[in-house]
């Protein structure tokens, strides 16, 4: 008989600041018979916190609708909050296939995820990505989550599960199945400004002047007037963080990288050694060193 895959899950939430929130979070995300929480990332700048979880299709649901519950109760979303762009308490929750063959589960798993949030906390939850044509985190985060409230209201978005009227503390949930991609961070070496980290966001994400495939990018200003370039790079094995790097360079010296959860081993090849990585330990935030573990 074939065992079932394993499958990640990487919920995004709106708070990066209440460290007993998240605590609580992340044992809610933990409690579930059978699913290992591999990491926690919270950033204070950009008022965010992601985990990454590990199980088998039915028991990971089951962690992410605890974690849910929790973070539902707990976080308070506004427009305003942290650097990140965002539309709900329980911001993102991509389910994440390591093989093609793992595919149909994710999607599935995804699917109950989306609908089991919508039901039992009346949250309304929209698909992205293949799940829903394409369509992107981008697209639904635009204005954030006041105006996402404002186009649902006008009747010109619709969630796919849920009720139709955003949540009045937790907003709204975005849900997909996706391969691996990579959030990572570079720190411009000062006197580099927020303007700078825009311009490089701006030639470097796909469709700009100098754009990586995969890559989405945004330039945002930390504690103590440092820029950054924080990105996702969704394509890590055609564009491997080294080539990121690479392309950053040409514009600007950098102070050091940040890796937001883990990465698969393949998107750190050749990741140039004269560049700190804030944090980073190939046992913990290499997936397959990970699961090894």
């Amino acid at each position: 008989m074939t065992s079932p895959p394993t499958l990640l899950a990487v919920p995004n939430v709106s708070e990066g600041r209440d460290r007993a929130a998240l605590d609580a979070i992340g044992a809610a995300f933990a409690a579930a018979e059978g699913v290992r929480l591999l990491d926690r990332h919270s950033d204070r700048d950009h008022h965010r916190a992601v985990f990454t979880l590990a199980g088998h299709p039915g028991a990971l649901a089951d962690a992410l609708l605890k974690g849910a519950r929790v973070a539902v109760q707990e976080i308070e979303i506004g427009d305003g909050r942290g650097a990140h762009p965002h539309v709900g308490a329980l911001d993102v929750v991509p389910v994440v296939y390591l093989d093609d063959g793992a595919r149909g589960a994710a999607c599935a798993e995804a699917l109950v995820v989306a609908d089991r949030i919508g039901q039992e906390f009346a949250v309304p939850v929209f698909l992205y990505g293949a799940l829903a044509g394409g369509r992107t985190r981008a697209q639904l985060r635009r204005g954030g989550a006041v105006r996402l409230g404002q186009r649902m209201r006008a009747g010109e978005l619709r969630p796919d599960f849920g009720p139709l009227q955003a949540h009045p503390g937790a907003g709204a949930t975005l849900v997909a199945a996706r391969e691996p991609l990579v959030a990572f961070n570079l720190q411009l070496e000062q006197p580099a400004k927020v303007e700078d980290a825009r311009m490089i966001a701006g030639l470097i994400r796909e469709g700009g002047a100098e754009g990586l495939p995969g890559v989405r990018a945004i330039g945002v200003e930390l504690e103590g007037a440092i820029a950054q370039v924080s990105m996702n790079v969704e394509r890590p094995g055609e564009v491997p963080l080294a080539r990121v790097v690479q392309a950053v360079r040409r514009h600007a010296a950098l102070a050091s990288a940040e890796l937001v959860g883990l990465a698969p081993r393949a998107a750190l090849e050749g990741f140039p050694e004269d560049l700190q990585m804030v944090g980073f330990d190939p046992a913990c935030h290499v997936i397959e060193n990970a699961l090894s573990g």
